[in-house]
């Protein structure tokens, strides 16, 4: 599975079926958010069919980033049923996206 590129309207619709989703809140010009973007890639493979994983681009969804009062970047939230329920901010190891997401899917 790849890993979405979401639109505010495509965020939406996404958080409105349910589920649980994870978020890379990112920007072209941001170094650390490039160095991020393989392990969203391996997330996507590791929980097809029990994650959508995507990423919102803060530049070009302004207003998305501001409604989840996302700071700085890499910003990476993880939903449950179009809640917050964890967040991870940086550049951090696949085994710390994997802990925080095996914990909502218990």
């Amino acid at each position: 599975m790849a890993v979405k590129h979401f639109n505010e309207a495509e965020f939406r619709a996404a958080a409105a079926q349910g589920g649980v989703m994870l978020v890379d809140f990112w920007a072209d010009w941001c170094g650390p958010c490039r160095m991020l973007a393989p392990v969203m890639d391996k997330l996507a493979g590791l929980y097809e069919g029990r994650v959508t994983v995507g990423k919102v681009n803060v530049d070009e969804e302004p207003m998305l980033a501001q409604r989840y009062g996302v700071m700085s970047i890499p910003n990476v939230v993880i939903l449950k049923d179009g809640k917050e329920v964890d967040r991870l901010v940086g550049v951090q190891p696949v085994r710390n996206f994997t802990e925080a997401l095996d914990r909502v899917l218990r």
